[in-house]
C-alpha cells in the first residue's frame, strides 16, 4: 500500500469495516504494516485497500501469528492471502510459530496436571506434607496448587519480576 492517499477512510471508519480497534490500527501502522496520509485537519486517511489489508492481518494474527510474522506476509496482504500456495518464507513462520503454540499448550496441561494431581490426593485425605513427599514437590508449590482453584491462579502475582518457566513461550 503506497502513501499519497488523498481519498479514502478515516480510522474510525477502517477500524468499523473490520473489527480492529483504532488502537490496534495505529499499531498496525507503527509496526509498517498499514500506511496513512493526513488530512488537511490532520486525520489519518487510509486508502480503500486498507479494509482487506486489515482484514489479512487480523487473519493471520487470529491464527496464532505475531506482527513480526505477518511481515513475511506484506506483499500479498491487499489481495486473497489464502490464495495462493505457500511460500518457504510463510511455511517456515508457520512452522516455528506452530512449535511455540505446541510449547505453550505442553506447558499449561503439566500446569493443570499437576493442579489435578495435588487436588485429587489432598481430596483423599492427604497432608500437604505427604502430597509433597508423593509428589516430589516443594511445599511452597503444593501449598500454592492446594489452594487454587485452576491452574490460572498458580501464576497469577506469583511471577512478577521474577522469571517463570512459561516466559520461554511468551
Amino acid at each position: 500500500m503506497t502513501a499519497g492517499v488523498t481519498e479514502g477512510v478515516q480510522i474510525g471508519e477502517l477500524a468499523k469495516a473490520t473489527g480492529a480497534s483504532v488502537r490496534s490500527l495505529r499499531h498496525y501502522e507503527q509496526a509498517g504494516l498499514i500506511v496513512s496520509d493526513r488530512a488537511a485537519n490532520g486525520y489519518r486517511r487510509y486508502a480503500e485497500g486498507a479494509v482487506a489489508r486489515v482484514r489479512n492481518i487480523r487473519r493471520l494474527l487470529g491464527a496464532g501469528l505475531t506482527l513480526d510474522d505477518v511481515q513475511v506476509f506484506l506483499p500479498c496482504l491487499d489481495g486473497d492471502v489464502l490464495a495462493g500456495p505457500p511460500g518457504e518464507k510463510a511455511l517456515r513462520v508457520a512452522r516455528e510459530r506452530l512449535a511455540v503454540l505446541e510449547q505453550r499448550i505442553a506447558a499449561q496441561t503439566d500446569a493443570r496436571d499437576r493442579l489435578a494431581a495435588v487436588h485429587a490426593l489432598m481430596a483423599k485425605g492427604h497432608s500437604k506434607p505427604a502430597v509433597q513427599r508423593q509428589l516430589g514437590m516443594t511445599y511452597r508449590t503444593v501449598k500454592a496448587l492446594a489452594d487454587a482453584a485452576n491452574p490460572e491462579e498458580v501464576f497469577r502475582g506469583q511471577w512478577q519480576n521474577r522469571p517463570s518457566v512459561l516466559d520461554e513461550h511468551k
